[in-house]
């Protein structure tokens, strides 16, 4: 049977080949193998420690470099949801909420937010229970929209990277289902009581999931993106008076 060496083992058969090379011509010409097991057992010793070095250190550090990459273009891949679906979903759902008004202010972002006043937002918006009054005219208009949108979400899934944002993920699923929900029933206005709240609670789910990611994304873009974060800023779905126009 033929074995086929990748170019891997060669390579390392080479290097093993060149150092006997260099080992029996330096006791050629010395004649001094105690030098020679004595430097060599000195090296083999380190090599250890050399290993331990590379896997501690530099691995990590190659690790965290290669993740701060790919998470950088994840956010290209949310920046594009929230364009294209995610602030008008978003939109969309804090009308059905009836204890917005308790909130919307600290939702109101800033050039002058900092980490903390991002990490206080957040933390508030993760401790708030919202109880959302969906009507089926509500409903019915949320469905429109995510029908017309699911084309442009099922694209976001074919990205594998995805999986590695465990949150985001998470929302395009409960935005999923919830759409799924709302396709599956023919009348949403001859809806029972009971499954206008069952509605009720699938636009919940996607409406705290999206909350949160919302203020992720902000934060990111005003570190990086100040361009996109100005017109986020003036665009902001808990803004009243928000204005896509400079003023």
């Amino acid at each position: 049977m033929k074995i086929s060496f990748s170019w891997q083992v060669k390579f390392g058969a080479m290097l093993i080949g060149l150092s006997l090379f260099f080992y029996l011509l330096h006791y050629a010409i010395f004649r001094d193998a105690h030098h020679i097991f004595f430097y060599l057992i000195s090296d083999l010793a380190f090599l250890f420690l050399d290993v331990l070095i590379v896997m501690l250190v530099l691995h990590r550090m190659l690790e965290h470099r290669d993740k701060q990459s790919m998470l950088k273009k994840l956010n290209m891949v949310i920046g594009t949801f929230f364009s294209e679906a995610g602030t008008d979903i978003l939109k969309k759902c804090a009308q059905l909420d009836p204890g917005l008004p308790g909130i919307d202010k600290g939702l109101l972002v800033t050039n002058d937010w900092t980490d903390k006043k991002f990490d206080d937002a957040r933390k508030r918006v993760k401790g708030r229970s919202a109880e959302l009054n969906a009507s089926s005219g509500d409903i019915m208009d949320i469905k429109d929209f995510l029908i017309g949108k699911r084309p442009f979400l099922l694209g976001l899934l074919e990205n594998p990277n995805l999986l590695e944002h465990e949150s985001f993920s998470e929302l395009l699923w409960a935005v999923f289902h919830l759409t799924d929900e709302l396709s599956r029933r023919n009348d949403l206005r001859a809806l029972s009581e009971s499954d206008r709240r069952h509605l009720s609670g699938d636009i919940k789910r996607v409406y705290g999931q999206l909350i949160v990611q919302w203020l992720d994304y902000m934060r990111h873009i005003k570190r990086d993106y100040p361009y996109l974060f100005s017109l986020a800023v003036r665009t902001n779905p808990f803004d009243p008076d928000a204005s896509v126009e400079v003023k």
